[in-house]
C-alpha cells in the first residue's frame, strides 16, 4: 500500500510539472512583433491631433488602446513617448517604446516634408528592426490636419517628451495586451471611422534627414535581442507589407486591403461595381423584352383561335339568318298563291252555280 501511495504521489507531481511546462512554453517572442502596432492607426491619430503633445496623449489613450506592444514582456502595453528631430526643413517625429529606466526602442517615425510650393508630404515609416526595410504608408487625409500649421511657426522648438519609466501623465493607465486577432479587428474599426486613405510606398522622401538622425536612434531592445529582428523572423520577405501579402491570416482581410489601396484603385473598383450593376440591369431588361413575344406554338394556335372564333361565328350565323329569312318569304309567297288560287276556284264555282 505504501508503495502504491508513493507511486501515485510521484505520478501526480510529474503530471503537474508537465502541465506547468506546457503553460510556460508560449512566450511573446514567438509572436510577430509588428502585429502589435498598426502604422495606419498612428497616421490616423497624427492627422487628428492639434500638436505633438496632443499626439502623444492620443497614442497612449487607455480608452482608444491603439498600441498593443509589450516589448519588455511584463504583460502591460508599453508607454510610447514622442520626440522630434529637425533636419533642415524636414521634421522627423519618432515614436519610442519605454521599456525600462532610460531604456527605449524606436518603433516608428513620422517624417514631414514641405516643398517650395508649401505642399506638405507625410510618411509614416516602420522601424527597420520592427517592420523590415521601407515599410511606409502615406496618409491621404480627408481634411487638412491642424497639426501642419505648428511645425513651421515662428520660434518653433522641437518637441521632446518629459515622460519616462514609472513617470507617466495623470490620464495614462496600464492595460493588458489584446490577442492579436482582437487587436486587428479593433484597429480596423478605429481607422474606418475617420475616412482617411493610406497608400503603401517603398521609397523614403526624407532619407537624408533620417540618416542624420539614425546615429542617435534608440535601439535598446534591438541590442538585447538581435535575433528577433524582422529579417531574422521572416527571412523570405523584406518587410511587413510583403509578409501580409504572403501569409494567410485574418489581418489581411478585404476591409484592410480596401483601406490600404490607393484611392485610384478604389474608384476603379466602384466603377467596376457600377458597370456590373448596369450590366445586370441591362441584361434583366433585355431578358424581359425578349421573353414577352416568345410563345409556344400551342399558345399561338389558341390565341389565333380565340381571335378568329367570334368572327367565324358571326359569319356562319349570317348565312343561316339570311337563309331563314328567304325560306319564310318563300313560304309566305306560296301561302298567298295558294290562297289566291283557292279564292279563284271559289269564285269560279259560284259563277257556274248561277248559270
Amino acid at each position: 500500500m505504501k508503495k502504491l501511495f508513493t507511486l501515485s504521489l510521484l505520478f501526480s507531481f510529474t503530471s503537474l510539472f508537465v502541465v506547468a511546462q506546457d503553460k510556460t512554453t508560449v512566450t511573446a517572442k514567438n509572436a510577430e512583433i509588428s502585429d502589435n502596432l498598426d502604422l495606419r492607426a498612428v497616421a490616423t491619430i497624427f492627422g487628428e491631433s492639434s500638436d505633438l503633445e496632443d499626439f502623444e496623449k492620443r497614442i497612449n489613450d487607455p480608452k482608444a488602446q491603439i498600441s498593443n506592444l509589450d516589448l519588455n514582456n511584463d504583460d502591460y502595453v508599453d508607454y510610447l513617448r514622442v520626440i522630434e528631430s529637425i533636419e533642415g526643413n524636414d521634421h522627423i517625429i519618432i515614436v519610442q517604446s519605454v521599456i525600462d529606466t532610460d531604456i527605449y526602442q524606436d518603433v516608428a517615425s513620422i517624417e514631414i516634408q514641405k516643398d517650395n510650393n508649401n505642399n506638405i508630404q507625410v510618411q509614416v515609416v516602420g522601424d527597420v528592426y520592427m517592420y523590415g526595410e521601407n515599410y511606409i504608408y502615406e496618409p491621404v487625409y480627408a481634411h487638412r490636419p491642424i497639426i501642419y500649421s505648428t511645425f513651421w511657426s515662428t520660434n518653433y522648438s522641437p518637441y521632446y517628451s518629459s515622460w519616462n519609466w514609472n513617470y507617466y501623465p495623470s490620464y495614462y493607465s496600464f492595460w493588458n495586451p489584446f490577442p492579436i486577432f482582437r487587436y486587428r479587428n479593433h484597429i480596423n474599426i478605429y481607422i474606418g471611422n475617420y475616412g482617411h486613405h493610406y497608400n503603401y510606398v517603398n521609397y523614403r522622401n526624407c532619407s537624408n534627414s533620417y540618416n542624420s538622425y539614425y546615429r542617435r536612434r534608440a535601439n535598446a531592445y534591438e541590442s538585447r535581442y538581435p535575433e528577433r529582428s524582422f529579417s531574422h523572423r521572416n527571412a523570405t520577405v523584406s518587410n511587413r507589407y510583403e509578409l501580409d501579402r504572403t501569409r494567410n491570416t485574418r489581418s489581411v482581410n478585404v476591409r484592410k486591403r480596401e483601406i490600404t489601396q490607393p484611392r485610384m484603385e478604389s474608384s476603379s473598383r466602384t466603377s467596376r461595381d457600377a458597370r456590373s450593376r448596369n450590366t445586370k440591369m441591362a441584361s434583366t431588361k433585355s431578358a424581359s423584352t425578349t421573353l414577352r413575344p416568345i410563345k409556344n406554338s400551342s399558345e399561338v394556335r389558341n390565341e389565333r383561335s380565340r381571335n378568329t372564333r367570334p368572327n367565324s361565328t358571326r359569319t356562319s350565323a349570317e348565312p343561316r339568318t339570311t337563309k331563314t329569312k328567304n325560306t319564310s318569304t318563300a313560304n309566305r309567297k306560296s301561302n298567298s298563291s295558294r290562297n289566291t288560287s283557292s279564292r279563284v276556284s271559289l269564285s269560279s264555282r259560284s259563277t257556274v252555280g248561277k248559270r
